[in-house]
């Protein structure tokens, strides 16, 4: 596991319940990341937490400068942790993330935060396609609901529907009991 690191997507204070942009779950999904997080700082491993920061004037969320934009107060960056901001939903696009990942010789990526279906989703699909084994645990992950042609799709069904999709070809798909029995 020494080339294993902890990416922790976008856990920030507007997914949440009193946020501009509130999750489906997005409690339980920080709750998780939190004991996986514990596992890698009691073991000495690399975290990384991945930050957005809008620059579109027409941005509703993760504003500069403003609470919503900050990481959940129970998953703050310590000062050992590589904190990495970015602007897009890529966490690789115009960033140092492959260049610090290259730099500590990372070759595996535990991912988890928010939103399954977007960050989450161009993070891994970009991880994968620059070669990295990526584990994605799915509980610690949340969404929101959708609309397509007026049709509502529940978060959960969002939620599941990216995982399934990400499962196998771009990653290895755990749950949080799974991921720490296993490693």
């Amino acid at each position: 596991m020494k080339n294993t690191a902890l990416l922790l997507i976008d856990l920030q204070n507007d997914y949440f319940e009193s946020g501009t942009m509130t999750l489906v779950n997005a409690d339980a999904a920080v709750r998780n990341a939190r004991l996986v997080l514990d596992k890698f700082r009691m073991e000495g491993l690399p975290v990384i937490h991945v930050q957005h920061i809008a620059k579109s004037p027409d941005a509703t969320f993760f504003l500069p400068d403003t609470v919503g934009a900050q990481i959940h107060k129970s998953i703050q960056p310590s000062t050992m942790e590589k904190l990495i901001v970015k602007h897009f939903p890529n966490s690789f696009r115009e960033t140092e993330l492959l260049d610090y990942l290259k730099e500590k010789e990372i070759n595996t990526l535990v991912i988890c935060g928010m939103m399954t279906h977007m960050c989450i989703d161009a993070t891994t699909r970009a991880a994968k396609d620059l070669g990295f084994t990526c584990i994605l645990l799915g509980d610690a992950c949340a969404t929101k609901d959708l609309k397509i042609n007026e049709e509502k799709i529940k978060a959960i069904d969002v939620h599941n529907s990216f995982l399934a999709a990400l499962n196998t070809t771009y990653a290895q798909v755990l749950t949080i009991g799974d991921y720490l029995a296993k490693f």
